[in-house]
């Protein structure tokens, strides 16, 4: 029988690239702005956290050298430049205007950049691909001298096509967070990908700009304190922890069983239901803070995790196609004392009550707090964030006619060390698995494995 839960290894190595081509890849038709333009972002765009551009890989076994279709790079640009007819704001660029506010600014002969590159190396040789290697960054491009979570003046998308000496590619993707979460990203890589299967432009939804429908409203009123975003003083041992030790990336295969038993662990109460994300979010900061071993015990820990507020918006409702960022940060708090010596219950309840209190009114407050008190830095004191993909179709939105990948996903998580990502695995026969990464300081790696494999009520 499998393992519950399963340490996952990636094979360190150096992969060769040679970068054949830059291509600016242009809206294939007419679009309704010109050079001079600008599309307002709402503030759920322009909020600090989203001021990145996300790194993703797709890896396909296809063979590109014996197969009858156009080349892969071709197939992808032409069916890209017809997507950014409908999907025409990222062939613009971002720019700060007054107060630090974010717009979409259209010049000349901007587009979106794809590069063509080549390796040496077989996909097999690149050890296993369901698991996130930090070492795979050669296949996301990135400019010579570029400056960490600089996106002024970038492109929006930038899309590295790496062909594979057996044949297979892998398709590496740097989106503009400030253009769409993670839903809209798959929305807009579902239409890349079909218009390139097809060979015809698919939009299926009609992709939806209107970021006027979140502005703030006059005069704003912030009727929550969003401590999700609230400024503390570190007066904790993470920052020693976490920022100045050496981090390494750390991935765990978890069963549906083992999901399920932690469920049942936390609901002790018949009259309390929590989700399975309450449960395992809980389960992992947990075992986070104890593995570091965080002082004080009475310093107050902030979990936060985004939470997909489409639905909650009815009065009036959001519409269909709409691609932008509709999410908001739940925030639970805990004190290190409750969460070492409390219990999986409790702190599956705090989860429970964060992400339950994500409304309309706190998506409305939220976009009127960034209108009023806009954070103009990232805020880690005592925080832990997780991110989960298992709710988007990153898989089944990326076959451009090659297939299902072998993987898709993030690849490193070290740049951001307070994260936690919930991946879904990627086998057809996955069964309800998931990959959970998190970086930690080598020396809290063996603790937190031991806490983290614990599914039982008597240790939890």
């Amino acid at each position: 029988m499998a393992p519950l839960v399963q340490e996952l290894h990636f094979r360190h190595l150096i992969i060769p690239v040679t970068i054949c081509r830059l291509v600016p890849v242009l809206p294939a038709g007419p679009i309704p702005v010109t050079s001079g333009d600008s599309l307002y972002l709402s503030n759920l765009d322009d909020m600090i956290g989203a001021r990145v551009l996300t790194p993703t890989i797709y890896f396909f076994r296809a063979d590109y050298l014996n197969s009858a279709k156009k080349p892969v790079m071709e197939t992808l640009s032409d069916a890209l430049a017809c997507v950014l007819v409908p999907y025409y704001p990222l062939s613009g660029r971002i720019r700060e205007t007054k107060n630090g506010k974010l717009q979409v600014f259209f010049g000349q002969e901007q587009g979106v950049l794809m590069i063509e590159a080549y390796s040496d190396m077989a996909l097999a040789e690149l050890g296993d691909l369901t698991v996130p290697n930090p070492e795979w960054s050669p296949l996301i491009y990135k400019f010579p001298n570029e400056e960490p979570y600089k996106i002024l003046d970038l492109p929006l998308l930038i899309a590295q096509v790496t062909l594979f000496r057996c044949g297979g590619f892998s398709l590496g993707l740097r989106l503009c967070h400030c253009i769409c979460d993670g839903i809209g990203a798959m929305q807009f890589l579902g239409a890349w990908a079909a218009t390139a299967r097809l060979g015809t432009l698919v939009t299926s939804p009609e992709p939806c700009w209107d970021r006027e429908f979140l502005r703030p409203r006059n005069p704003p009123m912030v009727k929550h304190p969003h401590i999700e975003f609230m400024r503390v003083d570190d007066g904790s041992s993470l920052t020693t922890s976490l920022w100045q030790e050496k981090l390494v990336q750390k991935c765990y295969r978890i069963t549906r069983e083992f999901q399920t038993q932690l469920k049942t662990i936390a609901q002790t109460d018949s009259k309390f239901f929590c989700t399975t994300f309450d449960a395992i979010a809980a389960h992992i900061w947990r075992s986070w803070v104890k593995a570091l071993d965080v002082k004080p015990l009475e310093y107050k820990l902030r979990l936060t995790f985004s939470v997909n507020a489409r639905q909650k918006l009815r009065n009036p409702p959001l519409k269909d196609g709409f691609y932008g960022n509709v999410i908001c940060l739940a925030c639970a708090v805990s004190s290190v004392y409750e969460l070492i010596n409390g219990n999986l219950a409790d702190t599956t309840r705090l989860v429970q009550e964060a992400r339950i209190g994500v409304s309309e009114e706190y998506l409305k407050s939220t976009i009127d707090y960034m209108e009023v008190d806009r954070p103009k830095r990232l805020e880690f004191a005592g925080k832990l964030t997780i991110t989960q993909w298992t709710r988007i179709s990153i898989y089944e939105s990326a076959d451009f006619g090659w297939g299902r990948p072998i993987y898709a996903g993030p690849i490193d998580l070290t740049p951001t060390p307070q994260v936690c990502v919930l991946l879904p695995e990627g086998g057809t026969d996955s069964t309800g698995r998931m990959v959970v990464c998190i970086c930690l300081p080598q020396s809290a790696t063996a603790r937190f494995t031991q806490y983290f494999y614990s599914a039982d009520s008597n240790l939890i």
